[in-house]
């Protein structure tokens, strides 16, 4: 029974949090090509608007965490659609310091958003089935991103910026009926420890943590960051428009249909792959996920022709769905092992908030200075890195447990 119920609190989670994504995810796609109907005067601007939601999470993810120890449930939830939805209509009126505040406020909704996930999954997950109610997670939530691209570059080619950001703030409103009807008013399990700045001193000793959070910053910050962000500009560069049976399509539709097509198999593909995690070990599917993806990045620059670099894209994107659903597991099992699992999942929400928000400004300061081609070369050196460092620690820890 605790199975099912934990099931279905999962799933609407995961569908809130789909709704509520829908005007965030339309922004990159389309702020970095209609970025002057934003009021907005440079490429730099985009850049930071689409980081300082994340640099807003980084100080607000222990001020949140601390309020799920105390409340522990929907009432963080129901802010969060609420923001959602404000912040997401604000998206038709013009100028940067406007933007810049909403999107900050985002930045508090989405806080509420994933630590609440993440507390109930901790809470109602065990060992054998954490992998895949975390994927499941990742996967439905990313309908919101699949939708918010898709009619995100759709709408906004037809009928501007404007229409387009009402239209998907409304959209986001049904998700407090999810909120009462499917979530328990406290889900949390509550913890004697309350000093986030101790326990956090007691995770950093273990190397496991810093191990897990270093490499969450760098994932973060490559694929939520640097890798969404720059997609629809990464397109334009290769080929600004492409001709499909007559139809020209531009680079921010086709963005968008890359990133659509990954949200479209997350759905089914990231709880298979945390099925995969909970029965032949978490790690060694992370390792081979990172030399995919390492080789992935440094293949954009291969001399092939459009189509098989789109196959390239998609392939990225595969390695994305293994590595975050995977990457997220391997929290959680940290999290379990500690006296306070709410506070190990908030200092990883921080770390890769971090990551995250540091991925589009490194991405775009690149680009102005270097070119997009450098900051991909040295994506697929930082990830064929990881892969060589978690494989000798793997290796490291079988020959011990065999002396």
């Amino acid at each position: 029974m605790r199975e099912i119920k934990g099931k279905t609190q999962v799933v609407a989670v995961a569908l809130v949090t789909a709704f509520c994504l829908l005007g965030d995810s339309m922004l990159y796609i389309v702020l970095p090509i209609y970025w002057q109907e934003a009021g907005l005067s440079s490429l730099w601007e985009v850049g930071i608007l689409l980081s300082i939601n994340r640099l807003v999470r980084v100080p607000l993810g222990p001020l949140v965490g601390k309020w799920y120890e105390r409340t522990g449930g929907r009432i963080g939830l129901v802010v969060a659609v609420i923001l959602a939805f404000i912040t997401t209509v604000s998206y038709g009126f013009q100028g940067f310091w406007l933007w810049l505040f909403m999107r900050s406020i985002w930045g508090i909704a989405w806080t509420f958003l994933r630590l609440g996930a993440y507390s109930l999954i901790v809470s109602v997950s065990q060992e054998h089935d954490r992998g895949q109610l975390m994927g499941l997670y990742n996967g439905l939530y990313r309908l919101g991103s699949l939708g918010g691209m898709l009619a995100g570059a759709l709408l906004a080619s037809v009928y501007g910026l404007a229409p387009t950001a009402f239209l998907l703030g409304c959209f986001s409103l049904p998700a407090l009926v999810l909120v009462f009807l499917f979530i328990r008013p406290s889900f949390q399990k509550r913890h004697v420890y309350t000093d986030m700045d101790k326990i956090a001193i007691s995770f950093w000793k273990q190397k496991s943590v810093w191990a897990t959070m270093a490499t969450a910053l760098i994932v973060a910050m490559v694929y939520q960051g640097m890798f969404a962000s720059t997609l629809s500009r990464l397109i334009e560069i290769r080929e600004p428009v492409v001709e499909v049976g007559g139809l020209i399509i531009g680079a921010a539709v086709m963005a968008s249909l890359v990133q659509g097509l990954r949200w479209s198999w997350e759905p089914w593909a990231a709880p298979w792959f945390g099925r995969l995690s909970d029965r032949y070990g978490r790690k060694r599917i992370f390792i081979w996920a990172l030399l995919a993806a390492a080789i992935l990045f440094g293949a954009l620059q291969a001399p092939v022709s459009y189509w098989i670099w789109l196959c390239i894209l998609l392939g990225i994107q595969w390695t994305a769905t293994v590595l975050t659903t995977v990457m997220d597991t391997l929290a959680a099992d940290e999290a379990t092992r500690q006296a306070n699992s709410t506070a190990l999942m908030t200092l990883y929400s921080v770390v890769t908030d971090v990551g995250a928000a540091l991925g589009p400004l490194l991405a775009f300061w690149i680009d102005g200075r270097l070119g997009m081609d450098v900051a991909y070369v040295a994506i697929a050196a930082v990830m064929l890195l990881l892969a060589i460092s978690w494989g000798a620690q793997q290796q490291w820890h079988r020959k011990r447990s065999v002396l």
